[in-house]
């Protein structure tokens, strides 16, 4: 399951990301978007749980959580 992160401070590395994840389960991947011009986050990026049901814990546990004084978003990402 892909989850979509928003309102990311831009300091959070993809490693610090990945941290918040794993103890919900299993993490296919954790990538953060970012900006091709300056190389700096853009402040979101996804992740991708191999189990639903963990994806779902992990978004319930994690939604509106602060990171370096910022509440991030926490969604299931739509899938296209």
């Amino acid at each position: 399951m892909k989850i979509l992160i928003r309102n990311l401070e831009r300091s959070v590395p993809e490693d610090e990301l990945l941290a918040l994840f794993t103890p919900f389960g299993q993490v296919e991947s954790c990538t953060i978007v970012m900006d091709k011009e300056t190389g700096k986050s853009k402040g979101f990026g996804f992740v991708e749980m191999t189990n639903p049901r963990e994806a779902i814990k992990a978004i319930k546990g994690l939604n509106t959580l602060k990171v370096r004084g910022v509440g991030m978003r926490v969604k299931a990402a739509a899938e296209e």
